[in-house]
């Protein structure tokens, strides 16, 4: 149980400083708008997490427990889904932009509850993200005597709570972050491959 745990945090941590869409869109609000923003923005995102732990217990619950081998072709879809992702980053760009080209004059100011909204509505209309917990969260039920439903729920107030956590620094250090990462082109292709070799490794944890 604390093992399965134990590499699931690892796993969660691990994608939550892996550069993303989520991530680098805080990182843009808290350098354009500050810190305080980027923190709201923090907290929708994360709001909507808890919409898509909801969607994955109650509809794989009942699956996982009457039909074993459709389980098992979930955790092959689940596979392939990470290898699928991992792909996605190989291809796609290394660089990593920010929308702060434009004066901060020019950019409209936006209240904290906007941009809890926006976060929010980004996360929960984004059916990559059910995709996703439907891929990773079910490799790691700890348990043969917790109900499942209960589980899911653990598992995904870990995942919240650890994206929070990282999210939240990213908003802190919002400008030590952007200006290091501008300094260093090649940032951002050790992160583009970090994220690789994570999408790999969960994949593998999976099949073997």
């Amino acid at each position: 149980m604390f093992e399965t745990l134990s590499s699931f945090i690892i796993a969660s941590a691990t994608l939550a400083i892996s550069p993303g869409p989520d991530n680098i869109f805080v990182l843009s609000q808290s350098i354009v708008h500050g810190k305080k923003y980027g923190l709201a923005t923090v907290f929708g995102l994360m709001t909507g997490c808890v919409v898509h732990t909801t969607l994955v217990a109650f509809g794989m619950s009942e699956i996982i427990q009457q039909e074993p081998t459709l389980f098992f072709i979930i955790k092959l879809f689940g596979a392939s889904y990470l290898l699928y992702l991992a792909y996605q980053v190989y291809k796609s760009d290394a660089k990593i932009a920010f929308s702060t080209e434009k004066s901060i004059e020019n950019i409209p100011e936006k209240s904290t509850l906007q941009l809890f909204k926006k976060g929010f509505l980004m996360n929960v209309l984004n059916p990559k993200v059910t995709i996703f917990f439907l891929a990773f969260f079910p490799q790691f039920l700890f348990s043969k005597t917790i109900e499942t439903i209960i589980q899911f729920y653990v598992l995904g107030g870990l995942f919240i709570l650890i994206s929070t956590l990282v999210f939240s620094g990213i908003a802190i250090l919002a400008g030590e972050i952007s200006a290091s990462i501008k300094k260093n082109a090649q940032i951002g292709v050790y992160l583009k491959w970090a994220q690789i070799i994570v999408f790999l490794g969960i994949a593998i944890l999976i099949l073997f």
